[in-house]
Order: structure tokens, then sequence, then C-alpha cells
């Protein structure tokens, strides 16, 4: 079985349709924290490492075989609680920030919430070094999205994503920052690569409970 540590109850639909679509047979559990990002938000992802441990402790307690954490902001906090966890703790942006990296040395990383964009960055530039290639990376926030998202007006923040995205001509590769934007892949006219996390997440997460 594999957990799913989310911050907001949006994101369940999204995996449990790739999952059918990639990984039938796949048990996954949902664990959403909507009050992690809140806090990471406001104090910084660290002032909530002693809870996402609590979760992931409470995770394999019920049984789960590895954990991924498909919130951006703390997936850090998340992967460097693995240690103690006694699984794998996986966070959904890695294998997206691998192939942004392999795409190119100059990468964009777009995010609607400002305590998404230093976590993205550190982990874009822990991919290069590990891949020994160079990185040069930029940030956009997009303002005023995150509101349509929370308010449930889906179409409308995907549109504001693909919007901003589709301003970025000088890069090899622009990232979604979380994976709430993925919907965006679907609208932009750019020819520049566009990542998102999900589906490449959710494929490290299923080979961890292998």
């Amino acid at each position: 079985m594999l957990a799913l540590l989310h911050t907001s109850p949006l994101h369940v639909p999204v995996f449990d349709a790739l999952r059918d679509e990639d990984h039938p047979g796949l048990e996954l559990r949902h664990l959403v924290h909507e009050d992690l990002l809140t806090r990471a938000g406001q104090d910084g992802p660290e002032s909530v490492a002693d809870d996402v441990r609590a979760v992931l402790d409470q995770a394999v307690a019920d049984g789960a075989q590895a954990v991924l954490c498909t919130c951006s902001s703390i997936g850090g906090v998340a992967e460097a609680a693995a240690a103690g966890a006694g699984v794998p703790v996986l966070r959904v942006d890695r294998p997206m920030a691998a192939a942004a990296v392999a795409a190119g040395p100059r990468i964009v990383v777009l995010a609607t919430v400002a305590s998404t964009l230093a976590p993205t960055v550190q982990l874009v530039e822990e991919e290069a070094r590990r891949a020994g290639r160079p990185a040069s990376v930029r940030t956009l926030l997009v303002e005023d999205a995150w509101t349509h998202f929370t308010a449930g007006d889906l179409r409308e923040y995907a549109r504001l994503v693909a919007a901003a995205a589709d301003t970025i001509s000088d890069a090899d590769a622009i990232i979604l920052a979380q994976a709430s934007m993925t919907p965006a892949q679907q609208l932009t006219s750019t020819a520049i690569p566009v990542l998102s996390s999900p589906r490449p997440g959710l494929a490290a997460g299923a080979r961890a409970t292998e």
C-alpha cells in the first residue's frame, strides 16, 4: 500500500485517476492535512517537521510500504524524515526535477504559492549536482492564481498558470512546481517542455512499494 500525504483534498481524485490509468491494483491511502501547507507558508517548512514525522509514523503503523508527499512546500521535510520512518518516503516532484535538468540548464520554476519556490529551486539544484549538469534556475510566482484554486475554480486556476507559462521564451524546461498546476499542461501553447509532477511521482511511489 502506498500512502499519499496531501495538503489539499483536490489532489485525491487526480492521483486516483492516475493510479487507475497507470498502476491498476495499486492500493492508495490518502492522508489530507491542509493545515501543514498553511503553517509552512506562514512559518516555513521546518515549522511542521514534527507533525510530518507523526503523519509518516502513523502511515507506517497503518501498513504503508512507502509514502509519497504530494506537496512541494513540505516535500523536503518529508524526505528528511525518511530515515526514521522505516519505509521509503518520496517527494512527488523529484522525478520532474530530474527531467528538467536533463532537458537543459535554463529552468524556470512556476508556482502559485510562494512557499513552494525555494524548496523547488533547491530540489532542481540538487538534481543538477547529482547529474553533474549545470542549472540556471529562475522563478515565477503566478500572482492571484491560488485564490481560484482554494475557491474551487480550477478552470481559471489552470488558465492563469498556462498564460504565465506562455510568457516564458528563454528556457529549456518549465516546471509546474505544484501538483495542482498539472491541468495547465494541456492549455499551454509554448514549444518549451512544461513538466508536472503527479504522473512520474506516482510511478516512483509505485516502484517503492514493490
